[in-house]
């Protein structure tokens, strides 16, 4: 743009060099003329016709010049337009890079929450599996709806025929032997009711061996109670089963007073 503007100007300054050497030219002909005989109007006419052309030439010069001066105005409103615009670009370039920053670090964590929440899932179907896996044990018993039982002249195993829960089928009612069905650690406990003058004691057998002694004396009508309760580390197999003594008396009834239980606490 500021090559052509140049052009036009130095056109401007030629075209105003040339109007000024034919105006001299033009005033030293019409001293001639004036000396002249009249064979030379048709020139003079030319030379009016030429000095009007070179006129309407100099109109239109300006009028490109204001049109070239108006012309450089509005690119220069472009260019500032321009350079707004690419500095919103910018602006804009950035916050995108951000926004897509700000998108890559919400995919990492989505992934990452996906990958916890798989491992999650994992450990607990693992532990449903461990949990069905596991076997359940637990039962509670009462002794008998008679009344006394005992004494007697020899120690007797006391079957608790009273069964309420027996999951697992550890308990066996028909012996009064409860049998381990896989090695663990078991919790027991015994509650034994005396009634009247008399002594009450029960004994616990693990498979033939005695490894507790229990007993109360009642030396008056009032009711007597004691119960007690085991952790043992029993292996698949082990038998649990509870004996009266010989002498000894233990009292029950549908209140359920003389009681047998246990549970699995876990597996090893």
């Amino acid at each position: 743009m500021r090559v052509v503007v140049g052009l036009l100007l130095l056109l401007l300054g030629l075209c105003g060099s040339g109007a000024q050497g034919e105006a001299g030219g033009l005033g030293e002909v019409a001293e001639i003329n004036q000396n002249t005989d009249p064979k030379h109007a048709a020139e003079e006419s030319t030379e009016q016709t030429t000095e009007q052309t070179t006129s309407d030439i100099w109109t239109e010069l300006r009028a490109l010049r204001d049109m070239v001066v108006e012309l450089n105005v509005h690119v220069e409103l472009l260019q500032r337009e321009n350079s707004v615009q690419a500095t919103e670009l910018v602006s804009l370039e950035s916050r995108l890079t951000s926004s897509e920053s700000k998108t890559s670090d919400l995919e990492k964590e989505n992934a990452d929450l996906q990958t916890r929440l798989s491992s999650s899932e994992s450990r607990i179907d693992q532990l449903e599996r461990e949990n069905a896996e596991k076997p359940k044990v637990a039962f509670y018993t009462a002794l008998t709806d008679a009344g006394f039982v005992g004494p007697y002249n020899t120690d007797i195993t006391l079957k608790y025929s009273k069964v309420f829960t027996n999951i697992g089928n550890a308990y066996n009612p028909s012996t009064g032997f409860f049998t381990a069905p896989v090695k663990g650690v078991y919790n027991l406990q015994l509650t034994v009711m005396g009634y009247h003058t008399g002594t009450t004691a029960v004994d616990v057998y693990k498979n033939n061996q005695r490894i507790m002694h229990n007993w109360e004396h009642n030396n008056n009508v009032v009711p007597e109670y004691f119960t007690n309760s085991l952790v043992l580390e029993l292996t698949a197999g082990d038998e649990i089963h509870l004996v009266l003594p010989s002498g000894y008396s233990i009292y029950d009834s549908s209140d359920n007073y003389s009681t047998f239980s246990g549970s699995l606490l876990f597996t090893l």
